[in-house]
Parts: structure tokens; C-alpha cells; sequence
């Protein structure tokens, strides 16, 4: 009878009564008919929790989360029993204690285990932005070790790692190109975001592919009781929500934003300069619940670019991008009636084409598809949780560089991958939470495969948390591009080239949290990644962006310090970074420029130093907010003169022929940018209107004290590109039901 009696669960899914909101992040427990602790857990992203090995008895199942009232409810266990209970909680008008609240948040700066962060709406929210609502992107520039390019080009390094090295996930659908040109924005409005969970480094077996990072967004689901939307408009951008139910029982809702930049109408002309992008976004999202214990999902991205990133001359023309993202998927999960599991599976397709400097010399373009399937279980035993799952997807990758990499033959290529995962978790004596993972997979059209250990080790303790994190990775896929143009953002994706071998790192991660007070809270992390078999240029003096592509191995160390202090209505959160990349590659000809058979030197991302400052205040009058910004200077590539060049690929009469510039570069990246800092500032009202409506007005500033922050340096004409000068700017945002 014991025996039959632990294999009894109790699983649900938890919701917002009001709308219909699936709630991650809530403490569900159950308790003896004395008030004693049995077994709990947290909701997942989709709102399930699950309690196994339940003994048979008569149990209180409680259920509590910030804002909503707690809910309760008596429940009878027989033996052999999977019992489903969804909880519907109610919002509250009351507040908490600040230490439940504490107790309750998984989100904020300072919460980050083994590099994995929680990022919340609320939290984007508290970062100045240049539109009434927040965007994902700005919350991440204010992370340690992310460094951006600046306002232009769209691009994140995250932890010494490319931007191509970063997997970017929204609904299960990859996303090849998140964010837009304008450094302010990406495809994650925080209107539309439910949570985002950041791995600097250390990711699980789930997610592979990738070298550096994962962000895996998820959004929101439609409101399934009544229709509600807004609409806001701002200098840089306008756009508008709406979501509500599509049947009369509360069971299906849609949700769709739509966003569409204004820049030549309203920012240009605030600054009297012309800021030459244009940009936008499209996302619906259908959610159903077909039965009890099921919910079904279908999504939709579109996002469009374009722009230059510098201004041209007459002898060095304006770089043109463009890009255009398409993402669409359908994910089904369910709690199966005759296991203890969860399981969900998925399928999405995904597309990215980008040009650049369309219709002259110059001229690239790449295109890159995938169809991405998956079925991830989860099975639940007491203490014990084991994740396993299966995954194939196909990929389509077609460039033409116009011989910007003269040793690759880019053409259009088709690649399979097909693996599987298994990661068990345990909660152990001591307080440690234990998850050791293998991710084994496959490339048949490549014939190559590769085994991937992983471990996280977590203990959580009512002041303290101690986080460990380890990892082996490898990148079939990679983007190619020459960082000798510091300004250049065009990617072309191919698969690894004949003769050379498939790119991979090693993560370890270590961390520390604390909480000092009731106000105050400190994390700490340091971390280290090796990387092999990177794609870089050859270092030549050929000319302007035409070279041959070499392998070198990198090397990442550095350490994140976060403090976060909240009391009342005042808060702010500080974050500093510190970092050290290095790349080291060999070449036949080093010795000859050089005199050396080995060059090291620091990526075009190598910033040794990192500052952030967001603060807020609460007032009755309005929430003020500001955010302060500090980089040391970029690695860039210094000149040590000029010649012309003529390419000898047939009969030319060299007496005639005008030829080509050629830099002749020194050592690279020997160069240092100036220091980056900046400060904006931003203060919003709310209106409560009659009816059902919210109006809220937002002003601000930025780039308050006009910093003449560098972007680019064109070593051929010494032009100079600065980042964004001062803007003002203001919006409103009007919300309804």
C-alpha cells in the first residue's frame, strides 16, 4: 500500500481569474489538516506546477503570488491517483509584507543563478526608454557583461561571445535577428512578454546550437475574459495592442502588437539631423485550452530594417542594411491523466534575409531557413525531476559575398541536425538542487556528431544562494562576417566550410547572492569560457573587406557585481562588469608582417569595464527614472599607411587600369576607442479616465549632457560617426477595456 500510495500527483495550471493569464513564478504547497508542509513547488512558464509521491490523506492545497489573494482548497489523496486541480486566483487590493514579497520574486538584477536571470515586464519597465513602453533590449544593455555597438546596428556581445553565438528564442520559434537597427528597440516589446529567462553562459541540455548565450522570451497570453488594447505614439515609434477572447467560454484568446518606427517624422526633426532608419514589427499569438489539462499555442513574428549605419561621401558611399525576420510556430503542451509528466511539443519555422548596399560594388546578401521541431518531457518523482527530450531540424543557408571571403565558396546549403537531451534533477541533504545533464547531436549531412556534459548546481538558503554552472558547446551554423570594419553588422550564415572544424567553448560559471537587508541585496559572478575553432579574417593588408577566413581560439574571463536597493518608493540597482577577451590565431604569413608565428589580440567587443546606474521614484506627481552608462573604450584597427592595388585576374594594362585603395593595417585591433558614457532621463503620469481607461504621458531626455560618444572610425578618410547627440523626447500611451 506504500508503495501504491507515493506514486499519487497533484498537477494543475494556474491562472489570472480575471483574464485568463496563465501565472508563472507561483508558490503552490500542500498541507497536513495541522498547517504542516508536505511537498511545493513554483509554476513553470506555462503556469503547471506538480506534486508527486503524495501519501494517501486528506491535504490543504495552497496556492500564493504577489498581488492576488491567496486561494486555498481541501482536496482528498487515494492511493494511485493523479488528481488535476487548476487554481483561478483573484487580484487583491491589499499589500503584501515586503519579506513575502522578497520571498515570492524569482525576477530583478540581482537574481541571477549560475548566469540565468529572470527578467520580468516590470522590470524592463524600470529602465529609461525613448517610448512609452519598454523594450527587452534596453533591460539588457544595463546587464553586466552585454556590451552593445551603441545606438546603431542592432548587435549584442554577451560575455565575450558574437552576436551569432547567441540563441534568441520567442515561443519556441528562433530568432535570427532580434533587434532592430535603431539601438533602442527590438522584437520584444514589453507589452507583449510574460518572462525571459537570460543565460549568460551555462545554459541546460534543453538549448544547443549556440556558443555564448540564450534568451529564451516568452509571451504573454490573450486576455480570455474581455477585450482590452492600447495605443501610444512617441518620436521614434508608434504602435498598438489588442487582445481578448475568440469564443464565448473563456477558452481561447488572441493577442497581436504592432509597431511601426516614425523616426523621419518626429525624431529627426527634434534634433534637426537626419537619423536614417526605418523599422518595425508585427506578433499575434492565438492561445487555446482545449481541455483541463492542455493548452495550445500558435504564433506569428515579423520584423523589417533598414538604414544606414554611417553616413557615405562621394568617395566612400553610405553602407545600406537591410533585414527582414519571419518566425512561426504552434506548441501544445499537456499534463498526461496516466503519467506524472509533462510534456510539450513543438514546431516552428523560422527565415532571416538581410542585404546590404544593394545595387553597388559592394553589394551582399544571405538568407538563412529552418524548420525546428522538438518534444521536451518533464517527469515528476517526489524530489527527483528529470527533463528529456528529443529534436531534428533542417536548415537552408544561401550567400553571396561578392568575394568577400575569397578561401569560402558560399553557396546554397542544406543541413540536418537531429539529438536528444536527458537531465535529471535532485534535491539533495544540504539544501542543494542538483541538475546534471547530456545533450547528444547529430549533423547525418555533415556526418559529424558530439556529446555534451552539463552540470548546475544550486543551494538556496534563506540569506544566502550559492550557484555553480559548467558546460561543453558546439555551433554547426556560423555567421561570417570581417570585424576590421568596426561599423559592419551584416552577418552571412553558412554552414562550417569544408576543411575546418566545427566551432565549440567551454563554460564554468560561479555565484554568489546575499541578501544584506530587507532593502538590500547583493550578486556576485565570475565566470570563464574557452572557445575553439572561431571564424575570424586573415590578417593581410589585401583590400577592403576581401581576405581569406582562418580559424583562432578565444579566451574569456571576467566577473559581474550586482546591487539592487528598494525601500518605498525608491529604488536603484547598480551593476558592474568586468571582462577580458582575447582571440589567438596562427598564419603563414604573420612572420612576414609581423615576425611572429602566433598573434593574440583583443576582439572589436573587448570592453574591459562596465557601469550601469537605473534609478526610480515614485511620486505622486509622476515616476521618475534615470539610467547612467558607463564603457571603457573599444578595441579598433589603427592604419600604418596606404597603396593602390590592382587585381591581376586577366590581361590588364596596369599602366591604365585606376585600381583599388588598400589600407596597410598595423597589429589588430593595436587601437583604443575613447570611454562611452551617457545619462537619461525619464518622468511619466498615469490618468485614470472615465470608464475604463488609462492615458499615461511620458517626457524625458536622452543623452542629457550631449556626449559626443564615438561610434565609428573610418580608418581610410579619418570620418568620424558619433552615436545619438541629446534628444528629447515624449509619448503617450492611452490604455483601454
Amino acid at each position: 500500500m506504500e508503495v501504491a500510495a507515493q506514486v499519487a500527483i497533484v498537477r494543475g495550471t494556474v491562472t489570472d481569474a480575471a483574464s485568463g493569464e496563465t501565472l508563472p513564478g507561483v508558490n503552490v504547497v500542500l498541507l497536513t489538516g495541522d498547517g504542516d508542509l508536505v511537498k511545493g513547488a513554483v509554476t513553470d512558464e506555462s503556469g503547471v506546477y506538480a506534486l508527486s509521491r503524495i501519501a494517501r490523506g486528506v491535504y490543504t492545497l495552497r496556492a500564493t503570488f504577489v498581488g492576488f489573494d491567496a486561494w486555498e482548497q481541501s482536496i482528498l489523496i487515494s492511493s494511485d491517483e493523479r488528481t488535476i486541480v487548476n487554481i483561478a486566483m483573484e487580484t487583491t487590493q491589499s499589500e503584501l509584507g515586503e519579506v513575502v514579497v522578497e520571498g515570492d520574486r524569482r525576477d530583478g538584477i540581482v537574481k541571477v543563478t549560475a548566469g540565468q536571470t529572470t527578467v520580468l515586464p516590470r522590470d524592463i519597465d524600470l529602465v529609461p526608454s525613448p517610448d512609452v513602453s519598454g523594450d527587452l533590449v534596453n533591460y539588457l544593455t544595463a546587464m553586466p557583461g552585454v556590451v552593445s555597438v551603441g545606438d546603431r546596428g542592432g548587435q549584442l556581445f554577451i560575455r565575450g561571445g558574437e552576436p551569432w553565438q547567441n540563441l534568441v528564442l520567442l515561443d519556441g520559434m528562433w530568432v535570427y535577428q532580434p533587434f532592430h537597427v535603431l539601438g533602442f528597440f527590438s522584437a520584444f516589446p514589453s507589452d507583449i512578454i510574460s518572462s525571459v529567462d537570460i543565460y549568460a553562459g551555462g545554459f541546460p541540455s534543453q538549448f544547443g546550437g549556440r556558443l555564448s548565450s540564450v534568451m529564451d522570451v516568452r509571451s504573454r497570453n490573450g486576455n480570455k475574459r474581455s477585450f482590452e488594447g492600447s495605443a501610444s505614439i512617441a518620436p521614434f515609434i508608434t504602435g498598438f495592442t489588442l487582445e481578448g477572447p475568440i469564443d464565448t467560454n473563456g477558452r481561447v484568446s488572441f493577442l497581436t502588437s504592432y509597431r511601426e518606427s516614425v523616426i523621419e517624422q518626429g525624431a529627426s526633426r527634434l534634433v534637426d539631423d537626419d537619423l536614417p532608419y526605418s523599422f518595425g514589427d508585427f506578433y499575434g499569438k492565438i492561445h487555446a485550452l482545449p481541455s483541463q489539462n492542455s493548452q495550445l499555442s500558435i504564433s506569428l513574428l515579423t520584423t523589417h530594417d533598414e538604414g544606414a549605419v554611417f553616413e557615405g561621401t562621394a568617395a566612400e558611399p553610405a553602407e545600406e542594411v537591410e533585414w527582414k525576420n519571419t518566425a512561426a510556430g504552434v506548441r501544445y503542451t499537456v499534463l498526461p491523466n496516466v503519467l506524472p509528466a509533462m510534456a510539450q511539443f513543438g514546431i516552428s519555422v523560422s527565415k532571416l534575409e538581410s542585404d546590404q548596399s544593394v545595387g553597388t560594388s559592394n553589394a551582399r546578401s544571405t538568407e538563412i531557413q529552418s524548420v525546428n521541431s522538438n518534444a521536451d518531457i518533464t517527469y515528476f518523482n517526489g524530489d527527483t525531476t528529470v527533463r528529456w527530450g528529443i529534436f531534428a531540424r533542417s536548415l537552408r543557408a544561401e550567400s553571396s559575398l561578392g568575394g568577400l571571403f575569397q578561401n569560402v565558396e558560399l553557396r546554397e546549403e542544406f543541413l540536418t541536425e537531429v539529438g536528444a537531451y536527458v537531465e535529471p534533477e535532485w534535491e539533495v541533504r544540504g539544501g542543494w538542487d542538483i541538475r546534471l545533464g547530456l545533450r547528444a547531436h547529430s549533423f547525418p549531412s555533415k556526418s559529424v556528431s558530439f556529446l555534451e556534459p552539463r552540470l548546475r548546481l544550486v543551494r538556496t538558503g534563506l540569506v544566502n544562494e550559492i550557484s555553480l554552472a559548467a558546460g561543453v558547446y558546439h555551433q554547426e551554423i556560423v555567421g561570417l562576417l570581417d570585424r576590421r570594419d568596426a561599423a559592419g553588422v551584416f552577418t552571412a550564415w553558412a554552414a562550417v566550410p569544408d576543411g575546418f572544424s566545427v566551432p565549440s567553448s567551454l563554460h564554468v560559471i560561479a555565484g554568489y547572492q546575499r541578501t544584506l537587508s530587507e532593502a538590500l541585496e547583493l550578486g556576485i559572478e565570475v565566470y570563464g569560457k574557452e572557445l575553439r575553432n572561431l571564424f575570424i579574417p586573415e590578417w593581410t593588408a589585401f583590400p577592403r573587406f576581401t581576405t581569406n577566413l582562418q580559424e583562432a581560439d578565444g579566451e574569456v574571463i571576467g566577473g559581474d557585481f550586482r546591487l539592487n536597493y528598494q525601500k518605498g518608493p525608491f529604488g536603484v540597482f547598480v551593476t558592474y562588469g568586468l571582462s577580458r577577451t582575447r582571440y589567438t590565431a596562427q598564419q603563414e604569413s604573420l612572420p612576414i608582417w609581423f615576425g611572429t608565428d602566433e598573434l593574440e589580440f583583443r576582439p572589436a567587443h573587448d570592453r574591459r569595464h562596465q557601469i550601469n546606474v537605473v534609478s526610480r521614484l515614485d511620486t505622486r506627481l509622476a515616476n521618475f527614472s534615470t539610467r547612467w552608462q558607463f564603457g571603457s573604450g573599444l578595441p579598433f584597427n589603427q592604419a600604418q599607411g596606404f597603396d593602390g592595388f590592382v587585381l591581376l585576374d586577366g590581361n590588364v594594362d596596369v599602366t591604365t587600369a585606376p585600381g583599388s585603395r588598400r589600407v596597410i593595417f598595423d597589429e589588430p585591433f593595436g587601437g583604443e576607442l575613447p570611454t562611452y558614457h551617457r545619462l537619461d532621463v525619464s518622468a511619466e503620469r498615469s490618468v485614470q479616465l472615465t470608464g475604463h481607461g488609462l492615458l499615461t504621458l511620458q517626457a524625458g531626455v536622452i543623452n542629457i549632457y550631449d556626449r559626443s560618444n564615438l561610434f565609428f572610425l573610418d580608418v581610410f578618410t579619418q570620418n568620424r560617426v558619433d552615436q545619438i547627440p541629446i534628444i528629447p523626447n515624449f509619448g503617450l500611451k492611452l490604455e483601454f477595456q
